[in-house]
Formats: structure tokens, C-alpha cells, sequence
């Protein structure tokens, strides 16, 4: 297996107020970078000073969008850290790679670069209730050659970030928008992977609905505009009549790591579950009819968030009298509860790290 260098930082940042964090804001003092060719494959893999990166102003990722990238947490336990399900998000790394035409990774080394980094950054690790280290693993083309071209030179690196809630709500309620005039992607394109163009396609409907005061955008397909696909940053799932049904993955929808862990759970504790098509009409006729119970997001960042209101034009369906819902409450405790440590990891998802 390659070596990891290590070149540790001079001087270190002052940490800031882990009660006070945020999200996305701190970022640790090391990351981890690693070079791709066609001619030597990966190398250079190496944990540096964390620093602005060099790219050249014909790099590939700068005019054509080659880049994916991953989101996953590091948990501070009493001996030390756990991941929750890290390999899910590599394979899920190397699916977005296919996709764009970046090279893949292996799974075993990039476990071993993760937590080579994670170990050496572990005083970052927050330890109040409800806080994380947040890992971002991105990968980009940085061929120097304005054509048009599968990927022939790459750059990995891994970035770390202490943080809170992603939502200033926290488990609060929130308020989506269903979105009725842009798309966020289609089948056959590149819904399914993590690339950084799909949330910058998303960004102009997410700015106007933020104006209105929603916090998040719900998608409909690209093609018949009218089944529900996803949130801004999250999967979503619906409890229907007492079925708890959610969009399937048809290629346009990111598989999410927390979308499938929700699935498995619920499955376990007997719901009937259903990964079909799901029509707006068909979501707001049961929330007209009372009969949409409950409604939430799942992803790394919010874990599991739930939703209190759906607005589709000009109408406001309230969810759930906009409390959190009993099943949405008892999802979050029970993953945040395996990720934090406090409640028994029975599936073997957390890949403990002891510091």
C-alpha cells in the first residue's frame, strides 16, 4: 500500500468555540492531497499544511466542471472517533468518478488516508452534544489543455471541518418549496453522482425560494415535471396512509449513505416501504386529505430533518401541524444515537478509530 507522508503544520489555528460553529466554517490545520496520471496512476499521497491549492488556469476542472465529491462525519466516542459507513460513501466516490471520468479510487487506501488524517487532526473533533467533524473528500481534472477530453490528470484531497447543525432551525421544522419551473437533473445525466454541478444548477430556484422565506427547494423530475426526486441537499421521505414511501432511485436521484441506512432501519422495525414514483399531485392530496403524516429529509449534514410545511403554487401545505412527527423523531434518535456512540452499533456500521 502507498505511503502517507506527513509535513505537520508550523504553527497550529487556535480552535474556535465548538458551541458556536456552524457549519462549514472552520477548517482543521492539515489536509490530505494525492496526484493522479495516466502514466504512474495515484501517487504522491501526502497529509500537508492546510493551504490554497495551485491549479493552472486551463485546468479541466475550471472550464468543463470535472469534479465530484463526498460528505461524511467523524464522531468523537470516549476512546477515541468512529465514521458512519465510510466505505458506502467511497464506493459511492467511485460511482460519481465513472460518471465524470475521473479515475477511481481504492476503497482500502482511502479508508487509510482518512483516518491517517482524522487521527492526527483528532483535538478537532468537537465534543458537545449534537457537534461533529465534518470530512470533505473532493476530487478534480487539472489537465492544462483547453480540450474537450476524459481526465487524464487528477487531484484528491481531503478536507476537514468542525461543526453543529447544518440547519439554523436544528431538528426544527422546516420549509420547503416545491420547485415548478427549474430541474435539478435528468436520466441519463449526472443526478445520481456527487459533482458540484448539480448544486450550482440548483442554487438560482434555492436563492429565490430563500427569498420567500423556505429553506429548501423539493425537485420534480426533468422530463414530465411532476414526481417528486429530491431536496436541495437532501433525500426525502414521506409517511402516506402509514406507508413511508420515497422517490426511487431511477438515476436522477443521489443515493444517498443516510437515505439507505433510513430505509434498512424502518424496514427492520416493520414499516411498509416503498421506493416507487411519487407524483406532487398524489403528495398533496394526502396532505390536503390528512393522510401525508409526516414528511422529512435525510443526509449526512442534517441526519435527519424534519419538514413542516410544502409550498406548490401559492398554496402552503402544513405537515404534521408542523411538529416534528413521532416516526421522523424516533429515525433521528436512533442514527444519531449509533453515530454519537450512545446507542449499540448491532448493523456493524461505524468504523471505530481508537486515539
Amino acid at each position: 500500500m502507498m505511503e502517507i507522508k506527513i509535513e505537520k503544520a508550523k504553527t497550529l489555528k487556535q480552535k474556535p468555540d465548538f458551541s458556536k460553529l456552524g457549519f462549514g466554517k472552520f477548517f482543521t490545520d492539515h489536509m490530505f492531497v494525492m496526484q493522479y496520471n495516466d502514466k504512474e496512476g495515484w501517487h504522491d499521497a501526502k497529509i500537508v499544511p492546510f493551504d490554497y491549492i495551485p491549479i493552472h488556469p486551463a485546468s479541466t476542472v475550471l472550464h468543463y466542471g470535472a469534479e465530484i465529491f463526498e460528505g461524511m462525519k467523524a464522531y468523537r466516542t470516549d476512546d477515541g472517533y468512529q465514521m458512519f459507513r465510510p466505505i458506502e460513501n467511497i464506493k459511492r466516490m467511485n460511482d460519481s468518478a465513472e460518471r465524470l471520468c475521473l479515475p477511481t479510487l481504492d476503497e482500502e487506501f482511502t479508508l487509510k488516508a482518512l483516518e491517517t488524517l482524522i487521527t492526527l487532526e483528532y483535538d478537532w473533533i468537537p465534543n458537545l452534544p449534537g457537534t461533529s467533524l465534518y470530512i470533505r473528500p473532493f476530487m478534480f481534472g487539472n489537465d492544462e489543455s483547453l480540450g474537450v477530453h476524459a481526465v487524464h490528470n487528477a487531484t484528491f484531497v481531503i478536507i476537514l471541518s468542525p461543526v453543529g447543525s447544518y440547519y439554523a432551525e436544528g431538528i426544527n421544522p422546516v420549509k420547503i418549496s416545491i420547485e415548478s419551473e427549474d430541474v435539478r437533473a435528468v436520466r441519463g445525466g449526472t443526478g445520481y453522482a456527487k459533482c458540484g454541478g448539480n448544486y450550482a444548477a440548483s442554487l438560482r430556484a434555492g436563492k429565490r425560494a430563500e427569498a420567500k422565506g423556505f429553506t429548501q427547494v423539493l425537485w420534480l423530475d426533468g422530463v414530465e415535471r411532476k414526481y417528486i426526486e429530491e431536496v436541495g441537499a437532501m433525500n426525502v421521505m414521506f409517511k402516506i396512509d402509514g406507508e413511508i414511501a420515497t422517490p426511487e432511485l431511477t438515476g436522477s436521484v443521489l443515493p444517498g449513505i443516510t437515505r439507505k441506512s433510513c430505509l434498512e432501519i424502518l424496514k427492520e422495525w416493520g414499516y411498509k416501504v416503498s421506493e416507487r414514483l411519487i407524483s406532487v399531485d398524489e403528495l398533496l392530496t394526502a396532505a390536503e386529505n390528512g393522510k401525508l403524516e409526516e414528511a422529512w429529509g435525510t443526509g449526512t449534514a442534517a441526519v435527519v430533518s424534519p419538514i413542516g410545511h410544502l409550498f406548490y403554487k401559492d398554496v402552503d401545505h402544513v405537515v404534521s401541524n408542523n411538529q416534528i412527527g413521532e416516526l421522523t423523531q424516533k429515525l433521528y434518535d436512533e442514527l444519531t444515537g449509533i453515530q454519537w456512540g450512545k446507542k449499540p452499533d448491532v448493523r456493524g456500521w461505524c468504523y471505530k478509530v481508537k486515539v
